[in-house]
């Protein structure tokens, strides 16, 4: 009998906590643009830092096997070398609560965003691979097992792509070929060290597939046995620099609840 993959909703952490690169909060690489003006920030987002009990719960009645949650660097070491404990430890009691309702949690450690003190070139500096698996290895071991999967970088070639050629995320290059090619090497060298890590590799989930809310695609995907998870984006909507197009739920009068059309969630049933 061939496996089908399973259904996960992304919660993008950045997009939707609230609480980044404001003054006195957490800086990711996109607060000098932010501070300049540029660009506005994900602000309070859908304020999920104190609120993921909430959405979870919902998420568990429509019929998704899970949830990939983002867990943002920034907020767990916002300065290098300095981990926050009780950030590391707010996010276990998320992944907790998630399981203890059924839903298998898949945690990305890399999306579109990094701390600020790793530089807005960090994925052409040497130095930072050892932070990231140092970064991998902390979230994994404070886990445990109940994380069901763990991706490394969502999307490795957008970092490169559209960080030294289309100019279109940090560090804001364009037309940079051979950095985005260097950038690129490093990324994948950073993922064949952990692939090879006795803690963090047999947690890496590698064939995976991200689609946006479209319910022929999602027909589709159930089926698609070359996948082991398959994941939607996104369970909230978001907002500031990396906020999802659409979003499976809204939050209206203080009540998280299903917007997605219905053939949607017939979809994800």
């Amino acid at each position: 009998m061939t496996k089908r993959p399973l259904l996960l909703a992304t919660l993008d952490g950045y997009a939707v906590e609230g609480g980044f690169d404001r003054p006195y909060e957490p800086a990711t690489c996109y607060s000098p643009t932010i501070a300049l003006g540029r660009l506005a920030g994900p602000g309070v987002a859908g304020a999920l830092w104190a609120d993921y009990e909430r959405v979870l719960e919902v998420a568990a009645s429509l019929g998704l096997d899970g949830v990939r949650l983002t867990m943002e660097w920034a907020r767990v070491e916002p300065h290098r070398g300095r981990v926050d404990n009780e950030a590391l430890e707010r996010y276990g009691e998320v992944v907790r609560f998630a399981t203890s309702l059924g839903l298998h949690v898949t945690v990305a450690l890399i999306d579109g965003v990094w701390p600020a003190w790793l530089g807005l070139e960090a994925w052409l500096l040497p130095w930072v691979a050892p932070h990231v698996l140092a970064h991998a290895r902390r979230v994994v071991s404070e886990l445990g097992s109940d994380v069901g999967g763990v991706v490394i970088f969502t999307n490795p070639d957008d970092l490169a792509r559209r960080g030294y050629v289309e100019g279109s995320i940090p560090p804001w290059r364009h037309g940079e070929h051979a950095d985005a090619r260097r950038a690129r090497q490093q990324i994948q060298e950073i993922v064949r060290l952990l692939e090879a890590d006795p803690v963090v590799g047999p947690r890496i989930v590698k064939a995976t597939l991200t689609l946006d809310l479209d319910s022929d695609e999602l027909l589709d995907a159930r089926s698609a046995s070359a996948y082991e998870e398959v994941y939607v984006r996104s369970l909230v909507k978001g907002t500031g620099p990396t906020g999802s197009r659409s979003g499976l739920l809204v939050k209206h009068n203080g009540e998280w609840s299903a917007v997605a059309p219905s053939e949607v969630l017939d979809a994800l049933r």
